[in-house]
């Protein structure tokens, strides 16, 4: 009996991080099942038959870098978009799963609460699968006891902490007990390296001299915030027996390059960087009155040559992965948006209460792609493969290979597209601007396939999916590079050994 298929995709050119090949997708029971000849599978039995026309056909992209329905930590700001939006913007954007953010707030002992808060927001709302890292303020001892829950039955294997930021920031103490019980738990280490003290007295030092404009947040935090605090973020790993961590949204090639020695050195220590760092720079921050606040994130964009040895680093294994951070706020808005600092006595606001963050869910695969200076397999590496690997959705998610979720980004054909100006309207999210406004896009995708079911078709309905389709995904250890051998054959930390 001939079998029938659920989904085929053919006359595709498939790209995974380390090949392509003209070969046509066969789908079931949300899996993949088979890679054919290319045209081989045109006349099997099948439910819906795509034909991709000689595009590109993709793992759809997984971006683990998303802040959603947070509570206010950082002033007055509070993100614009909910699960329901933000995963609309992602399928829209050609990707299938993201890893958000579970925030404990400083004043709770649980990170569990937290945690289940969080699925709260996210349950029946989500058109992509979605899993959570944990945002950990307060490492109280309570805290710490449930890293082992976390891992081990939740399925929430990476956590993130933060070096700056009042109602964030650990100090070096807190830091290594994170460490160590991660380590403890095999739980990967996030890390958002900026030296807050040094970031807060150049805040107040440029506002003693009444230098309050968008433009000042970039002088808040020059590089040397960014490089010192990478640097002493992978000393404290190092001391807890090269305790794997990932630097997130890296900016500085001072930074890559300590990040780069270390990796020399066998020192399992990864980075992220994000397409704020590849295509914005300083300068986007330096328009009239409060626009340039469309552009203010941390750490920030910096010159165009740092701009250029980033790309570098992607290319080269410097940068594992890159994510969105997506982490939006409405722009017109005086309540929850960036216009909250602007006031009668500050009418270009006060950079240092500028809510942090850019939205960038849905252009981040198309801007890369389009940029044209990744190889198709690097380009595949960096932004859906290392990702389920460093995440521990591999290879359930990131790959193409038979057994596999069926999560495919079908992109149009080289030329089938003709170049156009990015504007927000064209966008998906609840964001009132996009930082990447008329930028020249070459493509975009146009099937995002999650689990063997199109959720987004460009030509034809825009997003088809249905809020609630995505699930929740529980998450084993990194596989990445075998980051925990060295964790396995010491055995746990001991200090007659320092």
């Amino acid at each position: 009996m001939t079998e029938e298929y659920d989904l085929i995709v053919t006359n595709g050119v498939c790209v995974t991080a380390s090949d392509v090949a003209t070969l046509d997708v066969g789908v079931k029971d949300e899996k993949i099942v088979l890679l054919a000849p290319s045209g081989s599978l045109a006349q099997a039995k099948t439910k819906k038959l795509i034909d991709a026309e000689g595009g590109y056909v993709m793992p759809g992209g997984i971006d683990c870098h998303v802040h959603l329905e947070e509570p206010s930590m950082f002033g007055e700001g509070s993100s614009a978009d909910s699960y329901e939006t933000g995963t609309r913007s992602a399928i829209a954007g050609g990707n299938t799963t993201i890893v958000s953010f579970a925030p404990q707030q400083k004043h709770l002992d649980s990170v569990l609460g937290a945690l289940e808060a969080t699925h709260q927001l996210a349950r029946d709302n989500c058109y992509c699968d979605y899993g959570f890292h944990l945002l950990v303020s307060n490492p109280s001892p309570l805290a710490l006891s449930e890293f082992a829950q976390l891992a081990n039955t939740e399925g929430v294997t990476s956590l993130k902490i933060y070096m700056t930021y009042t109602a964030l920031q650990l100090r070096d103490n807190e830091i290594l007990s994170v460490l160590l019980t991660a380590r403890q738990n095999h739980i990967l280490t996030m890390i958002h390296a900026e030296n807050g003290d040094v970031l807060e007295w150049l805040s107040d030092q440029l506002e003693k001299q009444k230098l309050f404009a968008p433009k000042y947040h970039s002088n808040s935090r020059p590089p040397i915030l960014e490089s010192e605090a990478t640097n002493r973020a992978i000393a404290l790993a190092g001391l807890i027996r090269d305790t794997p961590i990932l630097l997130v949204h890296v900016s500085d090639p001072a930074a890559a390059e300590r990040i780069s020695l270390a990796r020399q050195k066998g020192q399992p220590v990864y980075a992220e960087t994000c397409p704020q760092y590849l295509f914005l720079t300083r300068d986007d921050l330096d328009k009239p009155g409060f626009e340039g606040a469309k552009c203010v994130c941390s750490p920030p964009p910096r010159n165009a040559e740092d701009q250029g040895q980033i790309w570098t680093g992607l290319k080269n294994g410097t940068f594992s992965v890159l994510s969105s951070d997506h982490c939006p706020f409405r722009f017109d808005d005086a309540e929850k948006g960036k216009k909250t600092c602007v006031t009668e006595e500050h009418p270009v606001g006060r950079f240092r209460y500028i809510p942090n963050g850019l939205p960038g869910i849905e252009t981040r695969l198309p801007l890369a792609f389009s940029a044209k200076k990744l190889s198709l397999t690097k380009f595949v590496e960096v932004s859906s493969t290392n990702a389920a690997k460093l995440y521990g959705l591999y290879p359930r998610k990131g790959s193409l290979m038979p057994g596999a979720d069926a999560d495919l980004c079908i992109w149009y054909p080289d030329g089938k597209l003709n170049e156009f100006g990015l504007t927000n309207d064209m966008l998906h999210h609840d964001v009132d601007y996009t930082p990447y406004a008329g930028r020249r896009m070459r493509n975009w995708p146009r099937y995002t396939i999650i689990r063997g079911k199109v959720v987004w078709n460009r030509d034809h309905g825009g997003v088809v999916g249905e809020k609630g389709y995505g699930r929740f995904v529980k998450r084993a250890a990194s596989c990445l590079d075998d980051m925990w051998k060295t964790v396995d054959e010491e055995g746990s930390f001991d200090l007659e050994s320092l």
